[in-house]
């Protein structure tokens, strides 16, 4: 079983996935929102369709202080609908504060086309996401 994780936004939501042994995290894609939910939940579909997915990860946008900012009461919103669909898989909240700025510190490094950023900046962040999920996961596991 894998574990999928959600760089939820806006505009656009970042898909990133495990390996099947769940070690790696690795970019899946970008959907546009189209500001509906329902395109998202649709391909949604599709990838646990595709991949045995067990866990959604989901980054939460807190400000910097710790407190709950608008972006983060609909992301709190996008997970209520992901657990009211998908309520057989385990859904985690991660804190996804400053992601975004870790996946274009990633671009820059990697000298990615700033044309070509926006379509990928999400994607990366999710793998962010995801990568946090599984560091907290092991280091939880080592403490036992």
């Amino acid at each position: 079983m894998r574990i999928l994780g959600i760089d939820y936004g806006e505009a656009r939501v970042g898909i990133a996935i495990t390996d099947s042994l769940n070690i790696t995290a690795q970019g899946l894609e970008t959907i546009q929102r189209n500001n509906s939910d329902k395109i998202i939940l649709k391909r949604l579909d599709e990838i646990f369709e595709k991949y045995e997915v067990d866990t959604i990860v989901v980054g939460m946008p807190y400000n910097m202080n710790g407190t709950i900012s608008e972006r983060a009461k609909k992301t709190e919103e996008f997970i209520h609908k992901l657990k009211c669909k998908y309520n057989k898989k385990k859904i985690e909240i991660i804190d996804e504060r400053l992601t975004t700025v870790e996946a274009h510190k990633t671009m820059n490094f990697l000298d990615i086309n700033k044309n070509k950023k926006k379509d990928i900046v999400d994607t990366i962040s999710a793998v962010y996401i995801l990568e946090t999920y599984l560091n907290k996961s092991k280091n939880t596991l080592k403490n036992f």
